[in-house]
Order: structure tokens, then C-alpha cells, then sequence
């Protein structure tokens, strides 16, 4: 098969004007527990777009683990290239990818580190293997083998075994204030819905855009 003969239609119903909330999240928050009561595989992964000094752009997917008003929370190693990235350039996108719903979310913004209090609080809430593989892992580095990641695993978890694991100094959250989140609803024919809004001040503008 020919990768120009994969297609369907998006039959699941449009997305008009007067559904949306006035504000993106509290529609984001409506959708997100449409994707997890859908029984979504992931539905709080998303991709996470940054951009290098060459202005080369970087993807991966991480798991949004907070959503406010104040932003989108997650977290990693602050060592990696994301990190090191945002260090750089604090310029981000993440992009919610809920195709069974024939949904897209896309968010544009700054990000900025979570204070030492707001990461030990999600760390210690941690199950205590993943603790240990923060440590473990020296994020983005190159390794020869996979022994020894997994050496260095059980070396903490037998020094770990009766005690707390403290939070390590090299891992962190990062908030996304958000300047702009754009709603993407399938729609048949390729006349898809999308609607952007756009931080003004205190408010927010909303647009339709053509799909």
C-alpha cells in the first residue's frame, strides 16, 4: 500500500464557537477528562518541542503531570537536552496528540523551573523504582551498554533499601506559562475546526482558523 492511499474521515462531530470555555483551561481540562474517561492509552502524554542554540527543534514525549491556571508542569532530568535546551532558550510547545477522539491541543509558551519545595513534593510522591531510576540515569548522556544503567540501579536500590531516597540536586520540574493553546476537532471533508487562544493582558482572544 502506497503511503498516499492512508486516509479516513473525522466523523466524530465538530467543534463550534459557543462550546468553547472563555477560558483554554478549563476547556483543556473538559477535554482531558474526556481522554481519560475514553480510556485513552497515555492521554496525559505529550510531545515537548525545544529548540537548540543552532536553532536545530528537538521532540520528545513526556507525561504532563500538572495542569492550573499557573500552566503545565512536568518534570525531568535537568541535565538533559530538554533542560539544557530550555536553559537556553525557554521557548517551548507541547502538543497533545488524542487521535481515538479526533482531538489535537497544541500550546505555546515559556518555561520556567519549579521552585526546590514543588519538586520534593512530586519526587517523595514518587513510586520508589522510579526514584531510583532518576538517579540512575544520567539523562541524554551517551552510554556503552545497557548494563550499566541497570548496574547502577541496583547499587542504589541495595544502598536505598531501608531508607528515603533524598531528591537528587540534578532533577526538576519546569511550568509552562502558556501565551497560546489552539483546539483541534476533526471534522469531515478535511474541514476540521480549530480554534487558538491567545493571552492578551488578563483576557484572552479567541480565533478560528482555517484548517
Amino acid at each position: 500500500m502506497e503511503l498516499t492511499d492512508i486516509r479516513r474521515e473525522y466523523a466524530q462531530g465538530g467543534l463550534r464557537r459557543k462550546d468553547l470555555a472563555a477560558d483554554p483551561i478549563d476547556q483543556f481540562n473538559l477535554w482531558l477528562e474526556q481522554a481519560i474517561e475514553a480510556k485513552l492509552t497515555d492521554p496525559t502524554a505529550m510531545t515537548v518541542a525545544t529548540v537548540d542554540e543552532n536553532g536545530q527543534p528537538f521532540q520528545r514525549i513526556v507525561l504532563l503531570k500538572n495542569v492550573d491556571k499557573d500552566g503545565f508542569v512536568f518534570y525531568t532530568n535537568l541535565g538533559s537536552r530538554k533542560a539544557q535546551q530550555l536553559e537556553h532558550n525557554s521557548k517551548i510547545s507541547l502538543h497533545f496528540p488524542w487521535h481515538p477522539l479526533e482531538r489535537q491541543v497544541h500550546v505555546t509558551g515559556t518555561a520556567e523551573k519549579l521552585t526546590a519545595m514543588e519538586n520534593m513534593k512530586y519526587f517523595s510522591s514518587r513510586p520508589k523504582e522510579s526514584q531510583l531510576a532518576a538517579i540512575a540515569s544520567k539523562q541524554s548522556s551517551r552510554i556503552s551498554a545497557r548494563g550499566i544503567l541497570e548496574g547502577k540501579y541496583l547499587e542504589l536500590k541495595q544502598k536505598f533499601a531501608k531508607g528515603e531516597i533524598p531528591v537528587p540536586s540534578f532533577w526538576g520540574g519546569f511550568r509552562v506559562r502558556v501565551d497560546s493553546i489552539e483546539f483541534w476537532q476533526g471534522g469531515e471533508h478535511r474541514l476540521h475546526d480549530r480554534f487558538l487562544f491567545s493571552r492578551q493582558d488578563n483576557s484572552w482572544d479567541i480565533d478560528r482558523l482555517a484548517p
